[in-house]
């Protein structure tokens, strides 16, 4: 009983003790104290914007959620976002269809099998930064060129989905790139050291440990994909209905949304259709962080 009484007094002196410590060093160096307090502030501006945002969208957007704004077919008397919500899900899965695994096998070249000091990595690693700083309205001009005018595709599904998947290819090829190399040195030696071979050891013991950081990145694509807007206008179109097949036209609900608000008449339309894409982003976190977490508990 004693000993469980001295405790409590043990930890309250190691806590003053600490105290105290960072009194003294932030009278000997103001600097730190001006720079703890510049980093709670950002921390505390950050979250207060993310929550300013979200329940902006949700006061503005939440009363307007009514049954006609998810009916089949669009009209301009329920302004549906339903034929956008279908149209969003197929340009996300054929966008990560297509860049997915390439930007991994890449990655996986890059960290795995590339020789250090190799120029093609070097080549590589510039090409993947400098089409990370392109603005989107470029890449849906390519797209548009390329696409519709080149190919004779016109406003197309499938030209959408290939524009948007070269611009998250670098995304995905960095970060997991990334997490590639966040696996420690002695997983890949311990491995060998068993006798497996390289190809093996990548995908047993590597490739597993980074999936947290894969699926970091490839959430990251997610919502570029879903927010994107300037290139689908020019490669998908803005066509208010369910294409009849993956060489028709359509537009997501990031472009219903601009159009919406761009009309002037269907303003609230569009805060309730930002609700939509609030909760289906943050339910593609809470699942990737579930996978994540499931498949790394296994890998372990």
């Amino acid at each position: 009983m004693e000993a469980c009484m001295e405790k409590p007094e043990k930890l309250k002196g190691i806590n003053q003790q600490t105290l105290g410590q960072r009194m003294k060093t932030y009278r000997r160096s103001p600097l730190s104290l001006i720079l703890n307090v510049l980093v709670s502030l950002s921390a505390l501006l950050t979250v207060l914007t993310l929550l300013f945002l979200i329940f902006y969208i949700l006061i503005k957007g939440v009363p307007y959620l009514t049954a006609d704004l998810f009916a089949w077919q669009y009209n301009s008397e329920n302004v549906s976002l339903m034929p956008a919500l279908i149209n969003t899900v197929m340009m996300t899965a054929l966008s990560l269809l297509i860049a997915g695994p390439l930007g991994i096998f890449a990655a996986i070249y890059l960290v795995e099998y590339a020789k250090r000091g190799n120029k093609l990595v070097a080549v590589v690693r510039v090409t993947a930064e400098t089409l990370s700083g392109i603005p989107s309205i470029v890449y849906g001009l390519f797209g548009f060129l390329l696409f519709a005018v080149t190919l004779g595709w016109s406003y197309t599904i499938m030209g959408g989905a290939l524009t948007l998947a070269i611009m998250i290819l670098p995304l995905i090829m960095r970060t997991t790139e990334e997490a590639l190399k966040s696996v420690p040195d002695s997983y890949r030696e311990g491995s060998f050291g068993l006798g497996a071979g390289r190809l093996r050891t990548v995908f047993c013991i590597v490739l597993p440990s980074a999936v947290p950081g894969i699926l970091a990145g490839v959430i990251l694509a997610v919502g570029r994909i879903v927010g994107e807007t300037a290139a689908l206008m020019y490669t998908a179109g803005t066509v208010a209905g369910i294409p009849e097949n993956l060489f028709g036209s359509g537009r997501t609900l990031a472009v219903h949304m601009y159009v919406l608000t761009n009309e002037g008449l269907y303003t609230n339309q569009s805060y309730a259709t930002a609700v939509v894409l609030l909760v289906i982003v943050v339910c593609i976190n809470a699942v990737s962080g579930f996978i994540a977490k499931k498949v790394a508990g296994k890998a372990q």
